[in-house]
């Protein structure tokens, strides 16, 4: 009887064991996969001020815009969390949506090979950040899945590990996404 008593001790604690070492492992990846996000930001933000000292030489009168860019592009440098960068990261985007379609008022920034590669990398930038995002989400759904599952949940808490956050775009931007565009011919 003492024999089996040893045995289920000895199999719960490799379980609790194995158990805690998985969970390190995925909340390292969730750490690691909101880093690649904020390689990918800093890669966007280097990109911004080129972006906006070429738009300037062909549309130096639109300074509403450019301020624009900048203001935003300081409160996304300065967001912490997903939460608040999600959110800065959104109206950085919108800005620089303002800031590109500019190129179509101006024919010959359009026609720039500067702009054209700045707007290409911005866009290569963006792709890889679109991917990082989903990495990181998925990364959080499984170390949230892991740590809410039986028995986990009943010893994840006191050993440190709490839920993460998804990088979101917010409630107010999600509004947005559910409209249909307007579109006329």
């Amino acid at each position: 009887m003492g024999w089996i008593v040893l045995g289920l001790v000895a199999a719960a604690a490799i379980y609790l064991v194995m158990t805690y070492n998985g969970l390190v492992a995925m909340r390292q990846r969730v750490n690691q996969a909101f880093a690649d996000i904020d390689v990918q930001l800093k890669q966007r933000h280097d990109l911004i001020p080129n972006l906006v000292e070429t738009v300037k030489g062909y549309a130096s009168h639109e300074r509403e815009t450019f301020d624009a860019v900048v203001k935003a592009r300081n409160e996304a440098l300065s967001a912490q969390g997903p939460q608040a960068q999600a959110a800065a990261e959104q109206q950085l985007s919108g800005a620089l949506g303002r800031l590109l379609a500019l190129s179509e008022a101006y024919p010959d920034l359009k026609a720039s090979a500067n702009f054209q590669q700045l707007q290409s990398e911005l866009s290569n930038v963006e792709d890889k950040l679109a991917a990082a995002r989903r990495f990181f989400n998925n990364a959080v759904g499984e170390f949230n899945a892991a740590i809410q599952a039986f028995p986990a949940v009943f010893f994840a808490p006191q050993m440190g590990f709490t839920p993460r956050e998804f990088f979101d775009v917010g409630e107010q931007a999600r509004a947005q996404l559910d409209v249909a565009p307007n579109v006329k011919f």
